[in-house]
């Protein structure tokens, strides 16, 4: 039998940024997904905690919807195949204690254990296939963010991914996550800029706003309208400099953001896009690493209410109950508090005094199921740890 441990991960500040090429300060946490695979006599059949047994065939759809957990196993074993051959038959066994769709990247989790139990239960490791596509750590990271969002990689080419059109943040901080320290990451090209430790006496929080922030639906359409409209910048940027951009960060980095403002003047929605990155980017993820580094909290407060109002404003990711989730944390003496994730649903993040986090956790939901009684009744509230990587269980 293989297995792996895959940590969830946190995200402070970086919303929406490492699709395109920004900065992001993230953690992987103290809870994840457990997978195993044993050999089987045919075929694929998983089973999961959270859904009941499903076979899986790569070479065939499995009719099952979108956002369904079944379907980001398949999407790892159509995948596996078409780029390294066929897989041994095995029985994927699944277990979590990350809140499902609440914004702490359990699919992402899922599609990497499962990913990299698989990789190590077929030796694939040790093929040249393996070795001429996947030549360090960084190379795995965004190999496996490319398997999830369908995009080719190197010489392998793409597929159909599970419908999110994403970057790699969630599997950086998932395969590179260090101990008490948050990561600060950049993506242009991908590199951890540098390890930034939680200052002692510090406790992070999260809780789940009771609106699952599930990529299907209309909420799959507004995540997916997030990177269109970076694409689509990129892509007025390349026709009016004749050069081909990596992403939105090489649009500023090349003329500076004054240009990139006039490529995007005629267009209020694609404004307010840009104005999002170059303010959660490039100003308050350093600002945030600046408060952590110095343990200034009244920074860190002010740094996260600014990048909570604009993923408001321009961003256009957040929902009244996310917003509110917020609200009620500071009210009940939170240092810090902001959204974090894709949006559209999902938790809020917040500091606190460490040793305080059960009386804060009942105040905080008390506060607000006052506000969104519905919701609220399927809120929870728990305290996390900046954790290490994703690590095979020997």
């Amino acid at each position: 039998m293989t297995q792996w441990f895959v940590p969830g991960r946190l995200e402070l500040f970086g919303k929406h940024t490492d699709y395109a090429g920004g900065n992001a300060l993230v953690a992987a946490v103290d809870r994840g997904v457990a997978v195993s695979v044993r050999p089987a006599s045919e075929g694929f059949v998983a089973y999961s905690d959270h859904g009941p047994l499903v076979e899986l065939d790569p070479a065939v759809d499995p009719g099952l919807p979108t956002g369904h957990w079944g379907r980001y196993l398949h999407t790892v074993l159509r995948r596996l195949t078409a780029d390294f051959g066929p897989l041994a038959p095995a029985e994927i066994a699944v277990s979590s204690n990350l809140p499902l769709a609440s914004g702490m990247s359990s699919s992402s989790a899922l599609l990497t254990g499962v990913a990299l139990t698989v990789i190590d239960a077929n030796g694939i490791r040790e093929t040249d296939e393996w070795r001429s596509a996947i030549t360090s750590e960084m190379d795995l990271i965004a190999y496996l963010a490319c398997v999830e969002n369908g995009s080719g990689f190197k010489h392998l080419a793409g597929g159909l991914g599970v419908g999110t059109h994403g970057g790699s943040e969630d599997h950086a901080a998932i395969l590179s996550g260090k101990p008490d320290h948050l990561l600060h990451l950049n993506f242009n090209p991908m590199r951890l800029v540098s390890p930034v430790r939680l200052p002692d006496g510090w406790q992070l929080m999260v809780a789940t706003s009771g609106v699952l922030a599930e990529k299907t639906g209309a909420a799959l359409a507004d995540y997916n309208r997030c990177s269109a409209q970076v694409r689509e910048i990129v892509a007025r940027a390349e026709q009016r400099s004749d050069l081909a951009l990596a992403n939105l960060a090489a649009v500023v980095e090349m003329q500076g953001t004054d240009w990139a403002r006039d490529l995007v003047g005629d267009s209020p929605a694609l404004s307010r896009r840009l104005e999002h990155y170059v303010v959660e980017s490039d100003r308050l993820v350093p600002e945030a690493v600046r408060a952590l580094t110095d343990a200034d909290r009244s920074l860190l407060g002010a740094v996260a209410q600014q990048s909570q109002a604009a993923a408001e404003t321009l961003l256009g990711n957040q929902i009244p109950e996310t917003s509110q989730l917020v609200r009620s944390a500071l009210s009940v003496g939170a240092w810090a508090a902001s959204s974090f994730g894709a949006g559209f649903g999902g938790s809020a993040w917040a500091v606190i005094p460490y040793g305080q986090d059960d009386e804060f956790a009942e105040q905080w939901l008390m506060h607000y199921r006052e506000r969104f009684p519905e919701a609220g009744a399927r809120a929870i509230a728990l305290g996390v740890t900046p954790s290490g990587a994703a690590r095979r269980i020997e």
